[in-house]
């Protein structure tokens, strides 16, 4: 049990014993994951960075926190799988929609939409929380693909950043599940 309870109506309930099956992994528990600390955020682009919080490899899925501190840019892309996203704090949106995300707010994203994400400029830093499933594709100004990222390149872009700025690239194998 995390800390004792006071007066919850639940205080005299016992944990289960045995919870995890002999071959599960433990979750992945990380605290106040929306940090300011600059080391967690890799460099995505020049202006935007990620913090990674949970990566399937297998099935080419990642969670994270991005960050843009001030106007930011994650250049086009096209989603061929669906994506979620939850708005901690600041603004952002796609120049290809009609509306600009602040905290709060939710965005689905179906899969086969392209856009372009941008953060504004805004008191607080943009900072959300994204569930990416599949790889991302790059499109040129044309919309037309330009490569693609996905999972793999997401790992090495992380476990590089995490050694340069000490925290160590056997960091991220600890988000594996």
């Amino acid at each position: 049990m995390p800390e004792a309870p006071g007066a919850e109506f639940w205080k005299n309930l016992k944990p289960l014993d045995n919870s995890q099956k002999p071959d599960a992994l433990p979750e992945v528990y990380l605290s106040k994951v929306a940090t300011d600390d600059d080391r967690y955020y890799v460099p995505f682009t020049e202006t935007v960075g990620s913090r990674p919080l949970w990566i399937n490899v297998k099935d080419n899925t990642w969670s994270d926190i991005l960050r843009a501190k001030e106007a930011g840019l994650v250049n086009r892309h096209y989603h061929p799988h669906e994506v979620f996203a939850y708005t901690i704090s600041g603004k952002w949106g796609y120049l290809e929609r009609d509306w600009t995300a602040t905290a709060g707010d939710f965005v689905y994203e179906a899969p086969g939409e392209g856009h372009t994400l941008v953060a504004y400029e805004h008191e607080e830093p943009m900072k959300t929380l994204f569930i990416v499933k599949g790889p991302l594709v790059w499109l040129d100004e044309n919309g037309e693909p330009d490569g693609i990222f996905d999972v793999h390149d997401y790992i090495d872009m992380c476990r590089r950043h995490y050694d340069e700025v000490g925290l160590g690239a056997d960091r991220v194998n600890a988000l594996f599940r």
